[in-house]
């Protein structure tokens, strides 16, 4: 029986670890792709779709200790218009630092990047396959249609869009979402299509030091615009994302922990099994003096050092599958990619933890069968 519990404890501890590492790569592995268009801070109007940006305000963002370098945006929602299909996305126009801030470059796999101060674009893999649309084909182009801005009814398509032809030179791919929506094109592109201003934007884009403190940035900022705009880091511009993750994580350890406590069901049972077959010994030691207290502690301790002995085998085992699995791809999701695992030393304290807590619960619930009319009994 005690065999039982034990085994039952190693493998439950250590499929816990093995989820939470496991989740925690997924995680990682869904993140990571943020760093690819994300800037460490990014900078929008509180009102409105863009915002001037003077001079001296830009001198400003480049003074604040931690700011590194920062982009100048526009970004508005297009028709796309090419071989007779159409298809809806946002235009993203950047200006030649925005390389410095992201690695979107690297996610090209078709083409190039675009070149600065030209009418080239680089649009996602989905909208590519949308439009049946190839690269460097300068015999056709790609056009671009925007809503013009004002009220009232336009008398003609031609008064309610502007429009532009451009050419596309690559393709990037990042993610389902970002491959089927975004077109990526030079900062003057988006300026003439949208009629703004030379300091006009929708959004600045910011590169912080690794050391920098997020909190003082973001106050040094928003005195420079006298907090009329809003500063958003990764994980802000990500919130959904985030939030769903920490969902998933937190639905992953209830359920898990679940399957534990299913498994201190047989720890319960063997101590009850053992109180029973050592009735006769625990009759001999409340003779002698020992106190009912003394006696359900011997059966507390045993099992508490059951569970967390066993506890401990299973993250070993635990550790052992993540770390081959990092070393060697044991489990591949694709053929070319392994099913990405984190060692993680926050999930080895989270299962000590629970296994310890859950375990004490067990034991003291089996030990309390001990009982002055338990040993009168006999």
């Amino acid at each position: 029986m005690t065999i039982i519990a034990s085994a039952g404890i190693i493998i439950a501890s250590a499929a816990l670890f093995i989820v939470l590492s496991g989740f925690g790569g997924l995680k990682e592995f869904s993140l990571a792709y943020t760093s690819f268009v994300d800037p460490d801070l990014k900078i929008t109007p509180a009102i409105g779709k863009s915002f001037v940006v003077d001079q001296d305000q830009q001198q400003a963002l480049k003074a604040i200790d931690g700011v590194t370098d920062f982009s100048k945006i526009i970004e508005e929602h297009i028709i796309i218009t090419f071989d007779n299909k159409n298809v809806l996305a946002t235009f993203k126009g950047v200006d030649a630092n925005y390389n410095k801030l992201t690695k979107i470059d690297t996610t090209v796999a078709m083409g190039n990047w675009m070149r600065p101060d030209t009418d080239q674009v680089v649009v996602g893999w989905g909208i590519s396959n949308n439009l049946s649309l190839g690269v460097l084909d300068f015999a056709r182009s790609l056009k671009i249609y925007v809503p013009k801005p004002g009220t009232g009814q336009p008398s003609s398509m031609k008064s309610a869009l502007s429009s532009l032809n451009v050419f596309n030179v690559g393709v990037f791919q990042i993610n389902e979402e970002l491959d089927n929506s975004y077109i990526y094109g030079n900062l003057d592109t988006a300026r003439y299509l949208l009629n703004y201003n030379s300091n006009q934007f929708s959004a600045l884009e910011l590169k912080l030091d690794e050391t920098a403190d997020e909190a003082f940035v973001k106050a040094q900022i928003s005195e420079v615009f006298n907090h009329e705009v809003i500063i958003k880091n990764r994980m802000e511009l990500n919130d959904a994302l985030y939030k769903m993750l920490n969902t998933e994580n937190l639905a992953v350890y209830l359920i898990f922990t679940l399957v534990i406590v299913i498994a201190l069901f047989n720890v319960i049972g063997a101590l009850i099994m053992m109180i029973l077959d050592k009735k006769d010994a625990l009759i001999t030691l409340y003779n002698l003096g020992t106190p009912i207290k003394s006696l359900k502690r011997i059966f507390l301790l045993q099992g508490s050092l059951l569970t967390l002995i066993g506890g401990c085998i299973g993250l070993g085992i635990g550790l052992i599958l993540v770390f081959l699995q990092q070393q060697f791809d044991l489990v591949m999701l694709t053929p070319s990619l392994p099913y990405p695992v984190v060692l993680n030393p926050v999930n080895i304290v989270i299962v000590l933890l629970t296994i310890t807590v859950l375990g004490l619960l067990a034991s003291k619930l089996a030990s309390s069968r001990i009982s002055k009319e338990l040993i009168k009994t006999a």
